[in-house]
């Protein structure tokens, strides 16, 4: 962490007055510019893909935790950051996390998931064994954070939660891709087995884990998600 990050991070105020500052970068760009930046970044993330084969490279803390710092730069509903990401290496941590999210999966394709929604995940090519959580070398479990405690010990609540943490998983996934790794995001249900072996409250929501590395020499993706909706059908204009 930089000395200006250290500097930002204890600037924030304990008891939250208003006041207004000017904004601290304005992007001057020509409307020529900005459609190549647009069409730039559209390039980048046509070049995303969910990876389920994950190689042995190891990947750099570093990289990791620039990721989530710029993941926690994210809005977020009254600007209480309302999220916790526990970053996990070790091989016999992410053994752990692997056979309690089999067993959930095993309960799940057995019999609680409806056909319909077995059905939709046919095309996918999913089942019940999830090698990709003991092959990649990072595990990111992503906590949602309904209550929070300020510098005081003092307990207050969070707002707009859901949302402020799928804008910074957003974020996330993109720094990563940005920074030249796959992912894969993963949601075993039920969860509650990640507060346990992540060490987290029971105030706190485990939302997902995002499997992170490099993606396996014979990797590939589902033909079926290759397929995205055109634009006519996302977006409205009035």
């Amino acid at each position: 962490m930089t000395k200006e990050d250290k500097s930002f991070q204890s600037s924030i105020p304990l008891d939250h007055e208003y006041k207004a500052l000017p904004i601290p970068y304005k992007w001057e760009m020509s409307d020529k510019e900005m459609i190549s930046k647009s069409e730039e970044f559209y390039e980048l993330m046509k070049k995303r893909h969910t990876v389920r084969e994950y190689s042995s490279r190891p990947v750099p803390r570093e990289v990791i935790e620039n990721c989530i710092r710029a993941a926690g730069l994210a809005p977020s509903g009254a600007n209480h950051q309302p999220w916790h990401f526990a970053i996990i290496e070790n091989p016999d941590h992410k053994q752990k996390i692997r056979d309690a999210a089999e067993e959930e999966e095993k309960t799940f394709y057995a019999g609680r998931a409806s056909d319909e929604w077995l059905g939709a995940l046919e095309p996918i090519g999913t089942n019940d064994q999830k090698p990709h959580l003991t092959e990649a070398p990072w595990l990111i479990v992503i906590f949602a954070q309904r209550t929070s405690i300020d510098r005081n010990g003092r307990k207050f609540k969070n707002y707009y939660v859901n949302e402020s943490v799928g804008i910074a998983t957003g974020f996330l996934i993109t720094a990563l891709h940005k920074a030249g790794l796959s992912t894969l995001t993963h949601t075993p249900n039920p969860m509650k087995f990640l507060n346990e072996l992540c060490g987290r409250p029971s105030t706190e929501k485990p939302e997902m884990i995002l499997v992170v590395g490099h993606p396996a020499e014979d990797a590939t993706v589902p033909a079926h998600a290759k397929w995205k909706k055109p634009l006519e059908e996302i977006m409205t204009v009035f």
